[in-house]
């Protein structure tokens, strides 16, 4: 809605709307439809991109796809009955999620091209302001749902502002650029690369691939979905939800090794091995390839050509990560040397330093980077001390190692919509402040669980671990327990806030009468 704001600029439109969502991604588009679903129109979507679709929007890269079944990453409540594989590609993921946008019409709530520059609390009218590239507006609460994965991390490596040839992230992918025949450098081993490693060994004269940490990788047992199981999943819809509830109810059952018994892990280590062992007949070759740490310490990879493809004759592992650029040639840590055309990053993603929490100032004056300086922690995985009425989807510790990433977004929907149930009950200005004290119980239980996981425990440094070595990204148990956790809003835990009877003029009115009176000085 649009609301007249009274003050200096007399007749001024200010738009004000209940709720503001930042990103389109698998995050904001459900966050979207739960407010419709709870009755709420009142709301944006702001999209920093021409697009929805978040990370499967950005990342269009060779090979390109999800280590998720299918019907588990999918909505509970938007089924789609026509995945063509088991494991689907990221065109049709996007494709999905535009379907989505279109489904349940939130075209007219989305604003694309509109990135998000500062987001500050406005403590004396109990609500956001919000400062975007498309102009200003304010917001009762702000669900952030920029994702983990939507800012590109890139290493400063000397040399690489002066090579010659053509460097881009494995999210910024450069389709114009032909790497038929080329020398290319492929930077690091994680989920990205060793999708985009089988895809252009193919058509490179030559592929270096530097690695830091060699992963662990399992088959992928991918296949196209035959027309019959489509067809049968399209005329009886219980179908879809049946294939959905075992491969959910398998990854509940995988949990536990995980985190509290890691040492089980061992035989999934020898299938990794056999796996390896298929494809590379090279002993000094497989020595480079093993990992020296438990399976599932990192991300475990899904992939049945990673190995075939470095086995090729026009590939060369290189066992050390990139230490300098001088010209054409890469070099790496331990001295070997390669002249390369190109240069593709596939080295992550700002997860544990998220570039929105420098945009977003609380109630103090802090930004959320700044609060966050010791470690990302936020009550039940959502809101933060000091950022009321703020709330993250994809928070802190909400991460998977072994299932869908859309279970855990669901149920901090459930949670958001709680929130807001809440908000409705107190009634008039309000807003709901976490106690300190609430987050930081919730962030040592946590923590106190982590201890015993695989993550905290299997012997490696991965990017589920910030630079203090704590890990704040991954859910140290069951999707169903979180589920529990976040079912509703315990009151206990926030503190109520009311506007006061006499607002004072917002910060803005204050910047334009001291504009004012200094031109008329």
């Amino acid at each position: 809605m649009a609301e007249r704001e009274c003050g200096p600029e007399q007749g001024r439109e200010h738009e004000h709307v209940r709720v503001a969502v930042i990103g389109s991604g698998f995050g904001g588009l459900g966050a979207a439809v739960r407010l419709r679903r709870e009755g709420i129109t009142d709301f944006v979507v702001l999209e920093r991109a021409g697009a929805v679709g978040g990370t499967w929007r950005d990342n269009s890269y060779p090979g390109c796809a999800c280590d998720v079944p299918s019907h588990l990453y999918s909505f509970s409540f938007a089924p789609n009955p026509n995945w063509p594989r088991t494991f689907s590609g990221q065109e049709h993921i996007r494709e999905y999620l535009e379907h989505v946008a279109d489904t349940f019409r939130l075209r007219s709530h989305i604003r694309l091209n509109t990135e998000v520059e500062v987001v500050r609390w406005d403590a004396d009218r109990l609500w956001w302001e919000i400062g975007t590239s498309s102009g200003t507006l304010t917001a009762d609460v702000v669900v952030s749902a920029t994702g983990p994965l939507s800012d590109p991390k890139t290493p400063d490596i000397p040399g690489i502002d002066t090579f010659p040839g053509k460097v881009f992230h494995s999210a910024r992918w450069d389709h114009d650029y032909d790497l038929s025949g080329k020398r290319v450098a492929m930077i690091g081993t994680g989920a990205s690369a060793i999708q985009i490693v089988p895809e252009i060994q193919k058509k490179a004269g030559r592929l270096t691939l530097f690695q830091r940490t060699p992963p662990w990788v399992m088959p992928r047992a991918d296949r196209a979905i035959t027309g019959v199981e489509r067809w049968l999943h399209r005329q009886l819809p219980f179908t879809t939800q049946a294939r959905r509830g075992i491969l959910w109810g398998i990854r509940e059952l995988q949990v536990q090794a995980f985190t509290k018994r890691p040492n089980e892990l061992g035989m999934v280590e020898q299938l990794a091995k056999r796996n390896m062992y298929r494809a590379i007949k090279d002993p000094a070759l497989r020595a480079k390839l093993t990992p020296t740490y438990r399976i599932g310490c990192k991300r475990i990879l899904l992939s049945n050509t990673y190995y075939p493809a470095l086995a090729k004759p026009n590939v060369d592992v290189v066992a050390s990560g990139l230490a300098e650029v001088r010209g054409n040639t890469v070099v790496a840590a331990d001295g070997t040397e390669a002249e390369v055309d190109a240069i593709v990053f596939g080295t992550g993603f700002h997860v544990t330093d998220m570039p929105i929490a420098e945009r977003v100032v609380g109630d103090e004056g802090l930004t959320l980077m700044e609060t966050w300086k010791d470690g990302m922690n936020a009550l039940r995985g959502a809101t933060a001390a000091g950022f009321p009425n703020w709330m993250t989807i994809i928070g802190p510790n909400t991460g998977l190692g072994n299932s869908s990433m859309i279970l855990m977004i669901e149920s901090q929907l459930n949670y958001m919509a709680d929130y807001l149930r809440q908000l409705d009950v107190l009634g008039g200005r309000a807003a709901l402040a976490p106690r300190p004290a609430a987050v930081s119980a919730w962030n040592r239980r946590v923590q106190e669980r982590m201890k015993r996981t695989v993550w905290n425990t299997g012997g490696c440094t991965s990017w589920y671990l910030d630079a203090n070595g704590v890990n704040t990204t991954v859910w140290p148990g069951t999707t169903t327990e979180f589920r529990a956790a976040t079912r509703h809003v315990d009151l206990n835990e926030y503190e109520v806030l009311r506007a006061p009877k006499e607002i004072p003029p917002s910060r803005k009115e204050r910047e334009s009468d001291g504009a004012k009176v200094e031109a008329g000085a």
